[in-house]
């Protein structure tokens, strides 16, 4: 039997619904797509309520950096 595919803007999306949020780091992780912002701009642009919000936290190596969480209004 063959396996059925989806695609890993189906796989955020359902993500999203199911969780709430979504990060880059578990995007990649869980569905091995490195480029959620481009995944998040598709799904906004198909209508899903969608806000960033800039997390800023410090490194390993002192360093002050952000990154962005993707949050499904509901």
């Amino acid at each position: 039997m063959a396996k059925l595919k989806t695609n890993k803007t189906k796989l955020v999306k359902q993500h999203l619904l199911e969780v709430g949020h979504i990060t880059s780091w578990i995007a990649i992780e869980k569905y091995g797509a490195t480029r959620l912002s481009a995944i998040i701009f598709n799904l906004r642009d198909a209508g899903m309520d969608i806000k960033t919000e800039n997390i800023e936290w410090t490194d390993r190596y002192g360093n002050e950096t952000s990154y962005a969480k993707y949050v499904l209004n509901r």
